[in-house]
């Protein structure tokens, strides 16, 4: 990965040019360690750390992971390394879970891009496991682009389609692989806009549907009543120059009850949804501070 200085990691990730939850938290830990080599002073960090969370809102694996490096950097001098050891060591292990449920001549559904959910993917396909790839584009900003043109790189069959006809493909899949940007404590999860009718046509049709992630992607500054805030992104992203009367609408995600999922894959396991919450808590009492 090329080095940012503090500035341009927080523009780069405000910008969607870093993205996916978990490269989105390794460069804010990376722009900590900067400001660190500068400063000592905790009013300082709390300041830098104030401003790479502002730059992605809805991203708690960011969240978390940045106070974890304020809470312990006067004890631990690797810190983050600490840090980024915890999503080195863990991606392997979610890949390894999630490539337990692909056999061969499944039809694996996938929405937006999910760097957790590709690397599922390849993993399977690096065992020999023969199956097909179905995916959307994602509009306005067509990250399915991004997921289709990693998996044909690495030779995995990928069919790509409009969003508007995921539903349709969707019912002919056997898997429904998501990725997530975050799980907060009234059970919601929150990923790309057009989630939600994808969930609900897997349960339709009865199809497997699994939501993958570091389990540091809860959300512990959610709460029962006030959930994590939706992003809305610049309408220009969707039409640049509208006729007048016409207002944009251009969310960046949407909220799913997580319940409506057949499982969580992590680093903890393949987890059914009601577990997930005390397995965390077991695991990481850190991030409960």
């Amino acid at each position: 990965m090329p080095k940012y200085t503090f500035n341009e990691t927080v523009k780069k990730i405000k910008s969607l040019e870093i993205q996916g939850a978990e490269n989105i938290a390794v460069r804010a830990v990376e722009a900590f360690a900067t400001k660190l080599k500068e400063t000592r002073s905790k009013a300082k960090l709390k300041k830098a750390v104030r401003e790479l969370k502002a730059a992605r809102a809805t991203e708690p694996a960011l969240q978390n992971a940045l106070d974890y490096c304020l809470a312990n950097y006067d004890t631990d001098s690797n810190i983050v390394k600490t840090v980024l050891a915890h999503f080195k060591d863990s991606r392997p292990m979610i890949s390894k879970n999630g490539a337990t449920l692909i056999k061969n001549g499944m039809k694996v559904f996938t929405h937006c891009h999910s760097s957790t959910v590709r690397r599922i993917l390849e993993e399977a396909h690096s065992q020999g496991i023969k199956f097909e790839v179905f995916n959307t584009e994602t509009r306005p900003r067509f990250q399915g682009r991004i997921t289709a043109a990693e998996l044909a790189k690495k030779g995995i069959k990928v069919t790509h389609m409009v969003d508007s006809a995921g539903r349709h493909m969707l019912r002919k899949c056997d898997l429904f692989l998501i990725g997530c940007d975050s799980i907060t404590k009234s059970r919601k999860v929150i990923n790309k806009i057009g989630t939600e009718s994808l969930f609900d046509a897997a349960q339709e049709s009865k199809i497997p549907t699994y939501v993958c992630t570091n389990s540091w992607k809860f959300d512990t500054e959610s709460t029962l009543k006030k959930d994590t805030k939706i992003e809305e992104r610049d309408p220009a992203e969707v039409w640049d120059r509208p006729p007048k009367k016409v207002t944009i609408f251009n969310p960046a995600f949407e909220k799913i009850d997580l319940d409506k999922a057949t499982g969580v894959i992590t680093e903890l396991g393949v987890l059914k949804p009601k577990k997930l919450v005390r397995k965390i808590r077991k695991n990481y009492p850190y991030i409960w501070q």
